[in-house]
């Protein structure tokens, strides 16, 4: 959740949040919701992209900040993940940010101000739960720093691809506080008690090399093809039955908060459920006939 960190823990995010601030990096006062009309936004940028402009790319755009999640630009991501999601032609979505920082954390100068009674009456940080709402697959690609708020909102995510100088961590205990965005619950399950709590604990990042042998990535790859990388796995997802990528995406992230008898049971009703589809039809056809399934999202 953190936007700016204490110099001995990470005096390079430092260095440049300094810098930053005398470039007129965006404060409280200029992070506010905009007034514009839907699909124009202050904070992110948005496009298809994919040979068949079928994966949805939304890019953090908060540069001189290191895309520090304020509560506009994550109103955004709700309202561009939102278009997406209705957008019967897009099969995933690809969050990113750029090669500095995918997001250095929570907005800071934002929160400094704020009470309990604040927090508890607005649900802070409740309205980031729109990445896991997301009915289609929703893949980050991670360059440079995902901290505090910025690794939460990449744990939201379904899949990570990371650059290979990326680093991830949960620093808020050097700011008084503990993760509010979804870190002391969802690095556990991806990593392990032991090493989430020695994280978490003591701020320490870790490195993408690190963090994909945790467990915590999916795959590790070259700065410069993280995103590129990301799409064409959105657009080979894009190739399976819409109705089934959502159920299997349903299922896996059912694991988080069943216990295995009744994840198991879950399972087996979406699997019955996916024998009502056409596209079930379709692709077992397909398999018996030996020719290439072209399934019609129904």
């Amino acid at each position: 959740m953190l936007r700016h960190f204490a110099t001995r823990l990470y005096p390079a995010v430092s260095l440049v949040a300094r810098r930053s601030a005398t470039l007129g990096a965006p404060a409280t006062s200029s992070c506010k919701l905009s007034t514009t009309p839907a699909l124009s936004y202050d904070f992110i940028l948005t496009e298809k992209r994919g040979e068949k402009q079928n994966v949805g790319l939304i890019q953090l755009n908060r540069p001189k900040a290191l895309n520090a999640l304020c509560d506009a630009l994550m109103s955004e991501v709700g309202e561009a993940l939102g278009e997406f999601d209705r957008d019967p032609e897009i099969a995933a979505v690809v969050i990113t940010g750029n090669e500095r920082a995918f997001a250095a954390g929570a907005d800071i100068v934002e929160m400094q101000p704020l009470t309990a009674v604040d927090c508890y009456k607005n649900s802070k940080f409740q309205h980031w739960d729109c990445i896991t709402r997301t009915s289609k697959p929703v893949i980050a690609a991670v360059n440079g720093f995902a901290l505090g708020g910025g690794c939460e909102v990449a744990m939201s995510c379904d899949i990570i691809y990371a650059g290979e100088k990326a680093w991830f961590g949960q620093p808020e205990i050097a700011l008084g506080t503990i993760p509010g965005g979804g870190g002391t619950q969802r690095l556990p399950r991806a990593i392990g008690k032991s090493k989430a709590m020695e994280m978490i604990l003591t701020g320490d990042r870790v490195s993408a090399q690190d963090a994909e042998r945790a467990g915590l990535v999916s795959k590790v790859l070259p700065v410069a093809e993280v995103v590129s990388e990301a799409v064409k796995l959105g657009e080979k997802i894009g190739t399976f039955s819409k109705v089934a990528v959502a159920m299997a995406k349903e299922a896996v992230n059912a694991s988080n908060n069943l216990p295995l008898d009744q994840g198991i049971v879950y399972e087996k009703r979406l699997f019955y459920m996916s024998f009502a589809t056409k596209d079930r039809q379709i692709g077992m056809d397909a398999f018996v006939e030996k020719k290439a399934a072209e399934f019609i999202d129904n």
